[in-house]
């Protein structure tokens, strides 16, 4: 698995330093809400939007290029595992790497996030995610797209760096992305590899804050694509406090790994 990995990025890298490619410029908005339901059971709603520049225009707020809403349910069975699935709904409009310019896409997923180190000073998670993806094509059919990620995320709080923030911590993520071919999203195997670099505050034990600058880069026949995207994202728990009788987890390795420290 290792050995095809290295391959592929090795692939993109060659491919994009020789082929034509269009610089993109985006910011992506994301509010995630949780309620603790048990100590291994979580719910989670998440939306978000996307906006980005053309090849025309570098302006990121150019257009409003995706919208989305997602609903979680999160299962800890051991301290370093977590298991996880989601239904959501996607409004994809002139999206750089679907070959046409309006989509709706409905997608489902599989995920399971492991914390493989664990140390005052760093937290790792390593990450893999099964996506099917039903996709509108012009025709008004809905084309099937499966997609696999795998993700390793870095989380490191400043406290352990002699800085004096304890709720700050700062991340660093690389994920890679492959797909089948369709017609929609293009015959490429290799989607796509996502560098992203981060901090985070937490406000509190149920608010907190990340701000990060990505990365994507996906290997197109014809003209590849480069992003430069930054992103902000509100993080709720438990919201509605008062209004039914609250349960509070008690966080272990896989969320600190994550950013809840």
């Amino acid at each position: 698995m290792l050995k095809y990995i290295y391959l592929s990025f090795f692939y993109f890298v060659v491919v994009v330093s020789s082929a034509q490619t269009d610089h993109l410029n985006q910011f992506w908005n994301q509010y995630d809400f949780t309620k603790d339901l048990s100590q291994n059971w979580v719910l989670e709603a998440d939306a978000g939007f996307v906006s980005s520049s053309t090849p025309d225009d570098s302006n990121m707020f150019h257009g409003i290029t995706q919208y989305y809403l997602r609903g979680w349910v999160h299962y800890y069975p051991f301290e370093k595992w977590k298991f996880s699935v989601f239904i959501s709904n996607y409004s994809n409009k002139n999206v750089p790497e679907l070959n046409q310019k309006e989509s709706r896409e409905f997608r489902t997923a599989l995920q399971t996030t492991y914390n493989v180190f664990q140390s005052p000073a760093v937290k790792i998670n390593l990450r893999a995610r099964f996506e099917d993806r039903h996709l509108q094509t012009d025709e008004n059919y809905m084309e099937a797209v499966e997609r696999v990620r795998f993700q390793v995320k870095g989380v490191c709080p400043l406290s352990t760096l002699g800085i004096k923030l304890k709720k700050t911590y700062i991340f660093a993520s690389d994920e890679l992305f492959f797909k089948t071919k369709s017609q929609v999203s293009g015959p490429d195997v290799f989607d796509r590899n996502r560098a992203m670099i981060g901090c985070g505050f937490a406000f509190s034990d149920d608010f907190k804050i990340e701000a990060a600058y990505a990365n994507e880069i996906m290997p197109r026949s014809g003209t590849d694509k480069l992003v430069n995207a930054f992103q902000v994202k509100g993080i709720f728990n438990n919201l509605f406090y008062h209004l039914s009788k609250p349960f509070k987890r008690e966080k272990n390795a896989v969320d600190q790994g994550e950013g809840d420290l």
